[in-house]
């Protein structure tokens, strides 16, 4: 796990972190201790493979939890339910989103996305002084998730990560539900028609992996019934700004089918700035 006391622009401010938002019994904050990590990953192995499809290896399932060599070098998100708590006694974790940053990525031998995407023509083609995160494993507990304020509040802790740490740009796998994408046409191809990426930086799917999102003609696409067809999370994001990489994959794993989303910082659509508290 990343050590946030290290000596840094949040020296003297300690008192206010890890918390970085707060709504009711909900608040959100990083991970400080294992015991945290370990909640964040049963919360992951609950959704991911109980209530979805992904395939855990023996391991997983023995101990009920979702992980990987990328959760001892991230940060992880949380939102934590201060009025209820797991088996342990502690406080319930009921949202996550893993954070890496490039420093992170490279002690992992590479950021995650990597493995389906060919991000060279991005990394190349930014500015040498970029900040980039990479978002990963996001969920949310299913009892809050039509809870007012859970995702939101989860969202407010990424976006003051983001402002504490001057992140530029942030990118990542984002899924569909399900492997079938002869059943997938309507939001493939509105995200590829209406969100593609700038063509200079296009991130596009490993050949061996690649699907084509091209599968209907744009001027057959509603745009609205296409934003519509988009699961709750890709859908936050392309109203946030988001631009979206060439071809998806099917990620077999997980049971669900990836696109690549690329989110500068510059582009964030103002109504999220306001509501999350980035502009006055």
């Amino acid at each position: 796990m990343v050590n946030i006391y290290e000596a840094g622009p949040f020296e003297g401010r300690l008192e206010q972190w890890p918390v970085l938002a707060v709504s009711g019994a909900l608040e959100v904050r990083l991970a400080e201790t294992e015991h945290e990590i370990e909640q964040a990953q049963r919360l992951r192995y609950a959704v991911f493979y109980e209530e979805m499809s992904a395939i855990a290896s023996p391991k997983m399932r023995e101990l009920r939890r979702d992980f990987d060599k990328y959760d001892d070098v991230c940060d992880h998100l949380l939102v934590v339910d201060r009025d209820a708590h797991d088996q342990d006694g502690q406080p319930l974790v009921v949202g996550t989103y893993r954070l890496t940053r490039e420093h992170d990525a490279m002690r992992a031998g590479g950021f995650y996305t990597a493995g389906e995407y060919d991000l060279s023509a991005m990394l190349n083609g930014l500015a040498a002084d970029t900040k980039y995160l990479e978002l990963g494993r996001s969920c949310v507990l299913k009892s809050y998730r039509a809870r007012p304020g859970t995702m939101q509040l989860l969202w407010k802790g990424l976006l003051a990560y983001v402002a504490r740490f001057d992140i530029d740009m942030m990118f990542g796998c984002a899924s569909l539900p399900g492997t079938d994408v002869s059943e997938m046409a309507l939001p493939l191809s509105y995200l590829h028609h209406f969100h593609s990426m700038p063509s200079h930086l296009a991130v596009r799917a490993r050949p061996e992996l690649f699907v084509d999102m091209n599968r209907m003609p744009a001027d057959q696409i509603d745009v609205r019934d296409g934003l519509r067809s988009l699961p709750p999370l890709l859908k936050g994001y392309v109203r946030a700004g988001c631009c979206i990489g060439d071809g998806a994959v099917v990620d077999r794993q997980f049971g669900t089918t990836d696109v690549f989303i690329y989110f500068p910082m510059s582009g964030l659509d103002a109504r999220y700035k306001s509501r999350f508290g980035l502009v006055k």
